[in-house]
């Protein structure tokens, strides 16, 4: 006879006991352990054609400590900074400093987050933004010397490793800006440890994430990718079908979730809307997307690898024993 088959109560019951366990152990959820933060709202200045726009930005700061490094969470189209309130505080309750701006979705001169067909010297300026943060000097170091002023932290130095987050379509603008900074601004793209590209989607103009994922696919900088499966919210896995063919010389490239929706990394903060529109994401997709994406964060900023965390290791390995995830191909 078989062995019979736990009940799909019981195998729910332990992935979320699974996920919660590995989440907490990552990014620190427990209160007594993490850093206490504090959110900072102003703005970022970046040239737009030949005018500087006040880009919204939310900052979150570690209130104590040398933070590890400067995490940028860059959102999609039609979503705002707003989407990462409860994924951007466990990262800067990990000791991070956390950056999140809102991008226009629409654009009289095209500095949009998606391409619609003329976007590409927008995303040029962020990509010249970062090189002269890399020099101490514009836009992004005067916001973040206002945030940690505010923050109460006057003096802090803007950190000076680097990794950067891109959901749906800031997908695509973070792997165009990474390719940028590649190609532009050496010193820049020196602190520059990795990117997580959160089911990524590419726009219906131009061949930015493309020619974005050709160059960097000659590089050795770590880019990881986290998945949906396909629907009209990432047009069909547009996004991931560029990962795998651009990125096919790389060992590993990601995962998908199983029963994943588009916004899972942005858990409880999606908001009413991009559920309605996308789905409501499941605690334990959540909770593994994060739990990913944080590791792979912390590895990418301090130039490890823990083995837990991909293929053959015990955290990454569980989730797919779990069927909560499976390797992207």
């Amino acid at each position: 006879m078989s062995p019979r088959r736990p009940s799909r109560l019981t195998a729910t019951i332990a992935t979320l006991a699974l996920v919660t366990a590995l989440f907490v152990s990552v990014v620190g959820a427990n209160p007594a352990s993490a850093a206490a933060t504090v959110k900072v709202t102003n703005t970022t200045s970046i040239r737009c054609a030949f005018v500087n726009y006040s880009t919204p930005t939310d900052w979150y700061v570690p209130t104590s400590g040398t933070p590890k490094g400067l995490i940028w969470l860059q959102h999609g189209f039609s979503e705002n900074k707003g989407h990462w309130s409860t994924y951007a505080p466990k990262l800067a309750a990990a000791g991070y400093v956390v950056f999140a701006t809102t991008l226009p979705t629409a654009d009289l001169f095209g500095c949009t987050v998606q391409n619609i067909g003329n976007n590409r010297p927008f995303l040029d300026n962020i990509a010249s933004m970062f090189g002269s943060a890399a020099g101490g000097s514009g836009g992004l170091v005067s916001s973040f010397n206002n945030a940690a002023a505010r923050a109460g932290r006057s003096g802090l130095a803007l950190p000076s490793r680097w990794a950067f987050v891109g959901h749906s379509a800031g997908g695509e603008a973070v792997a165009y800006v990474t390719n940028r900074i590649r190609t532009n601004h050496a010193n820049a793209y020196a602190r520059l440890g990795g990117i997580v590209l959160e089911d990524p989607v590419n726009s219906f103009i131009g061949a930015n994430l493309s020619d974005a994922l050709g160059g960097l696919a000659s590089s050795n900088l770590s880019v990881l990718t986290l998945a949906s499966p396909p629907g009209s919210c990432n047009n069909n896995q547009s996004g991931i079908a560029l990962v795998t063919q651009r990125l096919a010389n790389r060992s590993f490239r990601g995962a998908q979730v199983t029963t994943g929706t588009h916004i899972d990394v942005f858990g409880a903060g999606a908001g009413p809307l991009l559920r309605a529109a996308c789905g409501t994401p499941q605690t334990k997709n959540v909770n593994a997307v994060q739990t990913l994406t944080t590791a792979w964060l912390d590895d990418q900023l301090a130039g490890t690898r823990r083995s837990a965390f991909y293929p053959g290791g015990t955290t990454y390995d569980g989730l797919v024993a779990a069927g909560t995830i499976s390797t992207l191909p």
